[in-house]
């Protein structure tokens, strides 16, 4: 550390609380994929990934051509996120009380009888847009009853020591899976037609059924086996209060995920209105995020590691909102392709640390019901942020619509940054007492 000017100068890298480089530091992270559970937990993430994106390309795109309408486009993300804050307080509690892998697998079960109505109804070119909306719908009520389950499930297979590690493979399989899913989609949408695309959707959600028979993870169940239910959700809710941390994370969850997100879902009607591209280039658009994101968590996954999680979490929101500002107005492809490519670097950090924050300061018999907590807080924002976007862009315009929602994001982020500990305060400590209800 150099002085300037009588002050002390610090990098970036202790800016953000790394910890000194250790040579072994990569013995946390890709042998872990060495391990037979991990790796079947791991590979059955980036496979739900591929069918759910594959899926949200080819109802989005079949919704813009039926109704040529933004706002039911918007529709598509908020029947797919409004489960969550609806279920997910119930869902936390299932992973923390139940067999996490039967969950696991009652859900990828449910995923693939979804998509198999759907292909059913392709098949008799009977498909109306509640079908599609009712389809996303129950496509997030799986996701709200298999996330709690397996991301809990990842930290009782790979332990407190290599849990950001592990974390940050998830971020590359969560990553692979958005980035393969809508490209896969839009080459066969706009190839071979909604059909063949669905029968894509189906034999992936099958071959990730199977690969998951085969997980096994340690069975835990919680003193609060034996608490009625709305008893179990007040504690989880009186925890998460009594700890700074987790209040700060939960409020910027929000602000990312009404603010941020959501703009994920217009891709389409800028690729096809703004930058003049058909569904093959606005599934790579939909990608391109993904390079960004891999390049990062494959850095966190053998890098070294951090105290600070939240500066991390902090930093990765915040170039996020930049650079969807940017990309709303971008006049070129490439342009706007490089800009959500270093959009998925503030991403990576922001989901990585996101659940490697809310299960390292939670104890065993509460990580179930936070990371539940966790997506109640992502569900409200989704539907607000799709709503709110797909009313703007009606109204102004898809790019005014997109700019205005990221700069409102920028401005509420102060708040976390001056009020709650978040950035300043290690992530590794011991966890606040459980509050009785």
């Amino acid at each position: 550390m150099g002085r300037l000017g009588g002050v002390p100068s610090i990098s970036l890298r202790e800016a953000l609380g790394l910890l000194p480089f250790r040579p072994h530091a990569p013995a946390l992270a890709f042998p872990l994929l060495r391990e037979a559970n991990f790796r079947s937990l791991w590979c059955v993430g980036g496979l739900t990934e591929v069918s759910r994106r594959l899926e949200l390309l080819a109802l989005s795109w079949l919704i813009l051509e039926a109704t040529n309408s933004p706002f039911q486009l918007a529709l598509i993300w908020v029947f797919n996120n409004l489960p969550r804050p609806i279920l997910s307080p119930f869902t936390g509690i299932i992973a923390d009380r139940f067999n996490r892998h039967q969950v696991m697998v009652v859900a990828q079960g449910l995923n693939g009888l979804t998509a198999t109505g759907i292909l059913f109804l392709l098949v008799a070119d009977a498909v109306q847009p509640w079908h599609v909306f009712a389809a996303t719908f129950l496509q997030g009520a799986t996701r709200a009853l298999e996330d709690p389950s397996r991301r809990t499930a990842i930290f009782d297979v790979v332990g407190e020591r290599r849990l950001v590690n592990a974390m940050a493979l998830e971020t590359i399989s969560n990553t692979a899976g958005k980035m393969v899913g809508p490209i896969l989609g839009g080459v066969l949408v706009g190839t071979v037609g909604f059909t063949w695309a669905y029968v894509g959707a189906v034999l992936v959600h099958l071959l990730a059924l199977a690969l998951l028979t085969r997980v096994k993870i340690p069975v835990y169940r919680g003193p609060a086996g034996g608490e009625p239910v709305w008893q179990s959700l007040r504690v989880g809710v009186k925890y998460a209060w009594s700890s700074p941390v987790l209040v700060g994370l939960l409020y910027v969850t929000v602000v990312m995920n009404a603010l941020a997100f959501p703009m994920e879902q217009f891709i389409p009607v800028v690729g096809r209105d703004h930058l003049g591209v058909g569904p093959a280039l606005t599934g790579l658009l939909l990608a391109s995020e993904g390079f960004g994101r891999l390049a990062a968590a494959g850095i966190m996954a053998v890098g070294p590691g951090s105290r600070y999680h939240g500066r991390i979490f902090v930093v990765g929101s915040l170039l996020v909102l930049v650079l969807t500002v940017l990309f709303a107005w971008s006049p070129w492809y490439g342009l706007s392709f490089a800009l959500l490519t270093v959009s998925g670097i503030g991403q990576a950090g922001f989901g990585t640390m996101q659940s490697s924050i809310v299960l390292l300061t939670s104890p065993p018999q509460m990580r179930g019901r936070m990371m539940g907590l966790l997506s109640v807080f992502i569900g409200i924002g989704n539907p607000l942020g799709a709503l709110e976007i797909g009313a703007l862009a009606t109204a102004f315009g898809i790019q005014w619509a997109i700019s205005a929602s990221a700069l409102a994001g920028l401005l509420l982020m102060l708040p976390a940054v001056a009020l709650t500990p978040l950035v300043w305060r290690p992530s590794i400590q011991p966890p606040p007492a459980i509050v009785k209800g």
